[in-house]
C-alpha cells in the first residue's frame, strides 16, 4: 500500500472510532489549561491509528498529539504525524467541527496527508499531486472524489480569514484579531486548525493566520493540503513554512503580500 493510501486508510480508522465514541458522555481531563482538553476517545482514536500504521510501515516512528510518545520531527527524518482528534474541545461540546488528522514526512518533506472531518460528512486527502475532497466513508474507494483547488479571491478587502491558533488568555489573539479586522471582509474561527487549513485548500476560506509555534500534528498535514492545492503557506516574514517556523500563514496566494504586509 503507497502511503498516500495509508495516509487516507489510516485517518478513516481512527475518524470511525472517534465518530462512534462522539455524544457519548466520556470522561474529559484537562492537558496544559483548563480548555485543554483530552478524552478516551483521543487516546483510543490514536491508538487505532498507530496499529494501522505499524502494519504497513512497521519500522517508521509516529509523532502524535497523546500518549508518551515522539513529540516533535527530526530533520530530514521520515514519520508519520497523527492527530486524533483535532478540535477536543469541541468534541467535548459536542460540536461536529474536529477532524482526524494523519500525514507522512519522507526525508522531512510531507509527500501524502489526509483529513477527516466526519462530522461533517467531509474528507481531504492529497499525495503528491492534487487534493481530493471526497464523502467521508470509512470503507469506501480512496480515489473517488473530486479535485479541489484554493479559492480565487483577490481582494483582502473581501476574504474570508480564520485564525488557527488556540484562544490563551494573553492577549494574542485578541491582538491578531484587531490587526484582521480593518482590512478583511470577515474573520473566522472554527476551534479546529487541520479543519480550518483542509478548507483553505478546498477553497471555502481564502487564509488561516497562526502567529505563534504550532505542533505538527496540528499543522503538516494541512499545509500540505493547501500547497498541493495551488496555495502558499509562509512563516510570518515570509519565508517559506516548516515545521519549526513561529507563526504560520496560509492562503489562496493571491492575498498572501497583502496579508503579510498587515500582519
Amino acid at each position: 500500500m503507497d502511503r498516500r493510501i495509508t495516509a487516507v486508510r489510516a485517518a478513516r480508522a481512527g475518524a470511525a472510532l472517534a465518530a462512534e465514541l462522539f455524544r457519548t458522555g466520556l470522561d474529559v481531563e484537562t492537558k496544559d489549561s483548563a480548555t485543554d482538553f483530552v478524552t478516551e476517545a483521543d487516546r483510543r482514536t490514536q491508538e487505532r491509528i498507530v496499529e494501522f500504521l505499524a502494519e504497513e510501515y512497521p519500522d517508521d516512528p509516529v509523532v502524535g498529539e497523546e500518549g508518551d510518545g515522539r513529540k516533535r520531527l527530526q530533520a530530514d527524518e521520515t514519520a508519520w504525524i497523527v492527530d486524533p482528534i483535532d478540535g477536543t474541545t469541541n468534541y467535548v461540546r459536542d460540536i461536529p467541527l474536529w477532524a482526524t488528522s494523519v500525514a507522512v514526512v519522507v526525508d522531512g518533506d510531507p509527500v501524502a496527508a489526509a483529513n477527516c472531518l466526519p462530522m461533517l460528512g467531509d474528507e481531504y486527502h492529497a499525495g503528491t499531486d492534487d487534493v481530493i475532497r471526497t464523502t467521508y466513508q470509512p470503507d469506501g474507494p480512496v480515489d473517488d472524489g473530486d479535485s479541489v483547488t484554493v479559492s480565487d479571491a483577490s481582494s483582502l478587502e473581501a476574504s474570508i480569514v480564520a485564525p488557527t491558533l488556540r484562544y490563551t488568555g494573553d492577549g494574542v489573539y485578541g491582538s491578531l484579531l484587531g490587526a484582521l479586522s480593518p482590512h478583511v471582509g470577515d474573520v473566522r474561527r472554527f476551534g479546529s486548525a487541520q479543519t480550518t487549513l483542509s478548507l483553505v485548500a478546498g477553497g471555502h476560506l481564502d487564509a488561516a493566520v497562526g502567529v505563534t509555534e504550532a505542533h505538527p500534528w496540528d499543522t503538516v498535514a494541512g499545509v500540505h493540503l493547501i500547497e498541493r492545492a495551488g496555495g502558499t503557506v509562509t512563516d510570518l516574514d515570509g519565508d517559506p513554512w516548516t515545521p519549526r517556523s513561529e507563526g504560520l500563514v496560509a492562503s489562496n496566494g493571491r492575498i498572501h503580500d497583502a496579508l503579510l504586509a498587515v500582519l
